[in-house]
């Protein structure tokens, strides 16, 4: 199984530019999904919960500033608006108005996956402090989307990668499980707590040296779960463990 990969959403009406811009981003590992107008843009990007976004100016029903907008006004995903209009003015309005980058239409691939996979590093370091937040024995690329427990590769699902993505994004802090089913689900599973914790039992049998007796991944009775980050030593059965979240003992559920 393959590594969960960013997703993209491409907001263009141009289906010749769509099909161009899905073909570079899925060479280059990402996953896409596409809109032809606004409306259909901001209904993907509050369903699917997109990476990335990449905003044509020129839509048919909302101009791209006003998507952007009505974008940001609940969500600081990393949008890189493309256009025509190269005017320095214009690209000074649209970045104070939220935009990440801005590139100049016609444009290369590899500029636009270049500052792409910038964006997305100052969005994870931006929500981290770094992009990669490690737990103890537990290493998670918030760019790469790579997962390493002991410096050994671990595979997971993409729901799995995506509750432990939300957890490592707010390291050490308690997210509720509403937060967590809306993160994760869009369907009416997303109301549904018990799809949760199946879901942290699977996560655990992968990350958790026991997973009865989780010290990575722990519970909030009541309210959510959290990746521990407090940085102690311990000693099991003789074996020095390095410093990470190894806090808790009680069995969680």
């Amino acid at each position: 199984m393959s590594k969960p990969r960013n997703l993209v959403l491409l907001i263009d009406d141009e289906p010749k530019i769509r099909r161009f811009l899905r073909a570079g981003f899925e060479i280059h590992g990402f996953s896409v999904v596409e809109a032809e107008n606004a409306a259909d843009g901001l209904k993907i990007a509050t369903f699917n919960a997109p990476d990335l976004v990449i905003l044509d100016l020129g839509l048919p029903d909302l101009h791209g500033s006003g998507t952007l907008e009505r974008l940001r006004s609940w969500s600081n995903v990393p949008v890189i608006v493309l256009s025509v209009e190269a005017s320095e003015d214009e690209k000074v309005r649209l970045l104070r108005a939220g935009a990440d980058d801005y590139v100049v239409k016609p444009f290369g691939m590899a500029e636009l996956l270049a500052r792409s996979d910038a964006a997305l590093r100052r969005y994870f370091k931006s929500a981290t402090e770094n992009p990669v937040v490690v737990v103890g024995p537990l290493s998670v690329d918030l760019v790469s989307r790579t997962v390493e427990l002991n410096t050994a590769r671990i595979k997971l699902t993409r729901k799995e990668y995506r509750l432990l993505h939300v957890l490592a994004t707010h390291v050490g802090l308690v997210v509720t499980h509403d937060q967590l089913l809306k993160e994760i689900w869009t369907d009416s599973q997303r109301d549904n707590i018990q799809y949760l914790r199946i879901l942290v039992r699977k996560l655990r049998q992968k990350i958790e040296t026991d997973p009865n007796q989780p010290r990575l991944l722990v519970t909030e009775s009541g309210v959510g779960y959290r990746l521990e980050n407090r940085l102690e030593t311990e000693v099991n059965c003789g074996i020095a463990i390095q410093p990470g979240s190894f806090a808790r003992t009680e069995k969680h559920k």
